[in-house]
């Protein structure tokens, strides 16, 4: 196991959902680098490991990269895992991953848990092609412009979101995709888990309804699986046009457009000023 980095999955939630395989290699490795030592000593005091642990997260992601690589070159094994799932997937690890990997170091995933894989798996939505997106930004412009940019996707999407965050962030996306079939799940393999399936319009309702919401979700949207006519700059023009001696307002019109064609709001915006000066 000398020099080796081992990637391992960790439960996301029942502490049974962990292979025999991340077992062993948790028990052997001479360091394990865990994303929060006081989580992890708890998975680890479930099937009794005792090795030496460090931190490695978000905030210390740049420096204890260096000084895991330091370990590995002098011969080491390291085993990273996270609070839960696979390290890396919305969670610190690509930078130690990149590191080693440049550096001649021996880089091994031991696979496991996964939310996204485990949602998506229940969702009752296509799942022969997908597209993971992780947290949305945060800020409404920038979720705005980001969703606009996705929208047109074909495969079916997925994304993590708080329990702060997750009423708004559904408002956001079916203002910018429609009314699009949808599955969410919570608390994924644990005492309350929960996964509930319609349109995004009845979910957020159900959401809106409850005094409280807990746990991280998993949203899955079906893709875009309209037929799109083939909409080059001369048609959007022609289109917009029209619109606006029908007596459409410029913003009806933006918005009209950008859905028949899949064009982001923020180009067709421009477009718009020009024609409606």
């Amino acid at each position: 196991m000398s020099s080796t980095l081992y990637i391992v999955s960790t439960p996301i939630g029942n502490l049974e959902d962990i292979t025999l395989r991340a077992l062993n290699v948790l028990k052997e490795v001479d360091l394990i680098a865990c994303e929060d030592t006081r989580t992890s000593k708890k998975l680890l005091s479930r099937y009794q490991i005792q090795k030496p642990l460090t931190s490695y997260h978000e905030h210390n992601e740049i420096e204890k990269a260096k000084e895991l690589l330091s370990l590995l070159q002098e011969g080491k094994s390291v085993a990273l895992i996270t609070d839960a799932g696979t390290p890396g997937v919305s969670d610190p690890g690509f930078r130690i991953v990149k590191l080693a990997s440049e550096n001649g170091i021996q880089v091994i995933p031991i696979p496991g848990a996964s939310a996204a894989i485990a949602a998506l798996s229940i969702s009752g939505l296509p799942t022969s092609s997908f597209t993971f997106l992780g947290f949305p930004p945060k800020q409404n412009k920038k979720l705005i412009e980001y969703l606009e940019r996705v929208k047109g996707y074909p495969e079916t999407l997925i994304f993590y979101e708080s329990p702060k965050r997750v009423i708004k962030t559904l408002e956001a996306i079916t203002e910018v995709f429609g009314d699009r079939n949808a599955s969410i799940s919570r608390e994924i393999t644990k005492m309350y888990e929960e996964t509930l399936r319609g349109f995004l319009s009845e979910i957020k309702s159900t959401l809106e309804s409850r005094d409280s919401l807990k746990g991280e979700f998993v949203l899955v949207v079906v893709g875009d699986t309209r037929e799109k006519a083939d909409f080059d700059s001369k048609t959007i023009d022609d289109l917009l046009h029209y619109l606006k001696k029908e007596g459409h307002s410029l913003k009806d019109a933006v918005k009209q457009v950008a859905t028949d064609s899949g064009v982001s709001k923020s180009k067709i915006y421009k477009k718009a000023l020009q024609i409606w000066e």
